[in-house]
């Protein structure tokens, strides 16, 4: 419950009590009139057996004496006392059948009270927001109704607090004009706090930070000069919130320490307080089933007490209450020490907890980086080789296992990238790239890139692509196309001679240049059992499966669905055991326009290294520490007729680049003595023209800004695909060099 709803459960108890007293006789009245009162001092101090007793009595004798006022009170009693309790379920069937009785008598005032009672309730559960609002409101306008401006003032912080807490923006601010109006004739000056705090918290949510600090330091000033610790736990967590967004981060700590104080004040007095509500907690009927006992020796003890007016007693009691008094203080204090010792060393552990968490993301990022480099960098060489080797006619006898060698290669290499991605996500370091891409291209490379394993698993794949989608579009298409090569091949992977459907369908085009696209992709294989259908998005889950020799690593899915979470969409599962599974998800994708296109790349690699012309041989320089891959490179480029030279690392690259006069640098980052980027920088210092491409393992996301700004050109990551590799380098070669006209 939060601040303000407390302190108007505590107004309205008081208020409505005082408001009930009517068409009774005063002996009857003065009877219910003292079980509400006992009720209710047990609910003050926590006494919730007591409580519930008294409200329990309250209902049978508000129905023994047919006064509805009374038996609604006794409802609503218990249903507070229970949500208090935190048993919010008996909490809203009594706080219900309240309301029942409210609307039963037809009073106003009672069904405007038992409204707002179930408001309050409803309102801490994100599920029964809607219901929240609805009562509110009715509460509100039963109020205006019968001019009782504080209950509809009060009943507007209650619903004000619960559009911000759910995000509902907007809305609060129309009825915080009207709570401001109403407080300048009819609230208090403390009441009047609540707004401007409310204002406060709206200001912080719309961004409009000057605004939001001008009202919540008021406050704040208010909270401290009346030593109002709720109110200041609430202000200066939300104005350590407004100077962390401003990037303030010393008036951000200095807000954030207040707000620990204030909260280490009421921690010992909350935990006590915690303590008693959970020794209060008992069940209803127990507590009915002893109530007449209890009420006859109540009533007895009461007997002797009016009988005893001797001094004697009355000093003996008085002695008696002193000294319990005095042991409660004493246990006070001694409880205090102890919850604020094992606050500060509870408050020490985490510190150190959260500085080894630090140091430990450093390691991992670190690690990471240093074996995806140390990975990656033999792993060229041995899919560069294997790829040359398969192109080698003389050795086609020993082409079966050359495909052996680049597949063991190439799944190794998918797994490191895997891994690595993976480990991004978790510490949210991805994000969403704007470029453009044509979406049909997209797709065909994807599906060219299954043809081996659809032929090797006797699969047939059907595409459909709805023809109203645009095909010019601006996004990410390296994580569009990770989801759909992850989906894709789990279909194929588990289905044999069947079928693969991969389908694309408009769902609805936005106002923003932008459409909804579906994206299914089936199949007739497997499928996955329902008690699977959960577990297989978890991190290493795969499903058991006896017929494939190839598990994977039960990744895939886990990169989908982290992806999935960068768009804000989810993936959608239906399958049953031997009846195929289907994948499906919602994207919103941005079209082309003029002023986010780019200028048209050829897409044929093919085309243009056919037709790469004999008249001059390219020159290029191929600068790498690791022999092996500089062997890989060259051997490379001698198949388009380009001729290279070879240097071991920065220092001799700077120095050949000033003795020769070269087309080309393919430039490795990670070397000896002088590193790539160094000597770009020092190329660049008598050179501003020659292309510089980086042929590197590193990571890119890490390292990309700072690569290219050392005066290198483009990026490519090692281990590469040879036809983008070719690709990229032709763009740079010299233009006269290469003829499309074929």
């Amino acid at each position: 419950m939060s601040l303000s709803r407390l302190l108007i459960f505590i107004f309205f108890l008081s208020h409505l009590t005082n408001a009930l007293a009517q068409n009774t006789t005063e002996w009857q009245r003065d009877t219910l009139e003292s079980y509400v009162n006992k009720s209710n001092d047990a609910y003050d101090q926590y006494n919730y057996k007591d409580a519930i007793k008294y409200a329990s009595t309250l209902i049978e004798k508000g129905n023994e004496y047919n006064y509805d006022y009374y038996e609604f009170l006794g409802y609503d009693i218990l249903g507070g006392i229970y949500s208090e309790t935190e048993d919010t379920i008996k909490g809203r069937i009594y706080s219900e059948k309240a309301l029942e009785l409210a609307r039963s008598t037809q009073s106003d005032s009672l069904v405007a009270w038992g409204a707002l009672n179930l408001g309050i309730l409803y309102s801490d559960n994100k599920k029964t927001y809607a219901k929240a609002i609805r009562f509110f409101k009715e509460s509100i306008a039963l109020n205006e109704k019968n001019k009782d401006f504080d209950e509809v003032y009060l009943t507007y912080v209650n619903l004000i607090w619960t559009y911000l807490d759910n995000n509902q923006v907007d809305e609060a601010y129309t009825f915080l004009q009207k709570a401001e109006a109403l407080s300048t004739q009819k609230v208090d000056s403390l009441d009047r706090l609540y707004i401007d705090l409310l204002y406060g918290k709206y200001y912080l949510a719309k961004k409009k930070y000057h605004a939001a600090a001008k009202k919540l330091e008021t406050i704040a000033l208010t909270a401290d000069e009346n030593e109002n610790t709720d109110l200041a736990i609430e202000v200066y967590e939300d104005l350590s919130k407004l100077y962390s967004e401003t990037d303030d981060y010393r008036k951000a700590f200095a807000n954030l320490d207040k707000h620990n104080q204030f909260k280490q004040e009421a921690y010992t007095l909350k935990k006590l307080e915690e303590t008693e509500k959970a020794r209060a907690k008992f069940d209803l009927e127990q507590a009915q089933k002893d109530l007449e006992t209890v009420l006859k020796e109540q009533a007895y003890s009461e007997e002797l007490i009016s009988k005893s007016k001797s001094l004697t007693t009355v000093l003996t009691v008085a002695i008696v209450i002193l000294v319990l008094a005095l042991f409660g203080i004493i246990v006070f204090f001694k409880t205090r020490r102890i919850y604020i010792n094992k606050l500060m060393a509870k408050n020490k552990q985490l510190s150190l907890a959260n500085e080894k968490a630090e140091k430990l993301s450093k390691v991992k990022t670190k690690f990471l980086s240093t074996v995806s480099h140390e990975l990656r960098t033999p792993l060229y060489g041995v899919i560069g080789i294997s790829t040359l080797l398969k192109e080698d006619e003389n050795l086609k006898a020993y082409s079966d296992d050359l495909n052996s060698l680049k597949f063991s290669a190439d799944y190794l290499l998918a797994l490191i990238n895997d891994v690595l991605l993976l480990s991004k996500m978790d510490a949210e370091a991805i994000t969403l790239s704007k470029v453009p891409y044509e979406l049909d291209t997209l797709i065909q490379n994807i599906v060219r890139s299954f043809e081996f394993t659809l032929q090797e698993n006797s699969n047939k794949l059907h595409l459909h692509i709805d023809d109203t989608i645009p095909n010019q579009l601006v996004g990410d298409p390296i994580r569009l196309s990770q989801v759909l090569i992850n989906l894709m091949g789990n279909a194929i992977k588990f289905t044999e001679n069947g079928n693969i459907w991969l389908k694309l369908v408009l769902v609805e085009t936005t106002k923003t240049e932008g459409c909804i696209v579906k994206f299914t992709i089936k199949d007739d294989g497997l499928g996955i059992p329902l008690h699977m259908q959960k577990e297989i998005f978890n991190e290493f889950t795969q499903i058991e499966n006896k017929n494939h020799n190839y598990t994977g690593t039960g990744l895939g899915l886990t990169i989908v669905k982290k992806i999935l979470n960068l768009y804000k969409s989810e993936i959608q599962l239906k399958s049953q055991p031997n009846k195929g599974a289907e994948f499906s998800f919602e994207l919103t994708l941005k079209k082309q326009t003029e002023q986010n296109s780019d200028p048209p790349v050829l897409d044929d690699v093919t085309s243009t290294t056919n037709t790469f012309k004999n008249s001059h041989v390219s020159h290029v320089l191929i600068v790498d520490d690791n022999r092996i891959n500089q062997k890989v490179t060259q051997k490379t480029l001698e198949r388009q007729n380009i001729k290279s030279s070879l240097a071991d690392d920065g220092e001799q690259a700077v120095a050949m680049s000033k003795a020769h006069t070269y087309d080309l640098i393919l430039m490795d980052i990670n070397m000896p003595n002088i590193n790539g980027m160094e000597a770009s920088m020092m190329i660049r210092k008598f050179n501003k023209t020659i292309p510089i491409i980086a042929l590197t393992a590193v990571e890119l996301d890490e390292g990309r800004k700072e690569i290219l700004n050392s005066g290198i050109n483009d990026i490519i990551h090692k281990p590469y695909n040879i036809p983008e590799f070719l690709k990229t380098i032709f763009k740079y070669l010299p233009k006269e060099e290469m003829d499309l006209s074929h």
